[in-house]
């Protein structure tokens, strides 16, 4: 995960601390914006997290296994 933060942050010319900060608000605010779609539901409650709302790790750990299941 440090790799993927660093490499986000140099292309952006921001710091890791910005990036992870940046992610968890995107995540927090896909969780619990009032308009979430029953779509969006589902695949929120299929992103195994050890809270009601997953930190970014466990966020881009879920779709890398989708997208490597996609690739197969």
């Amino acid at each position: 995960m440090r790799r993927v933060y660093r490499k986000i942050a140099k292309e952006h010319g921001v710091s890791v601390q910005e990036v992870k900060r940046d992610m968890r608000t995107a995540i927090e605010y896909a969780y619990k914006k009032p308009t979430r779609s029953e779509s969006e539901k589902t695949i929120q409650e299929s992103i195994a997290c050890k809270k009601g709302v997953p930190t970014p790790k466990e966020f881009v750990t879920y779709a890398d296994r989708e997208l490597k299941r996609e690739e197969k």
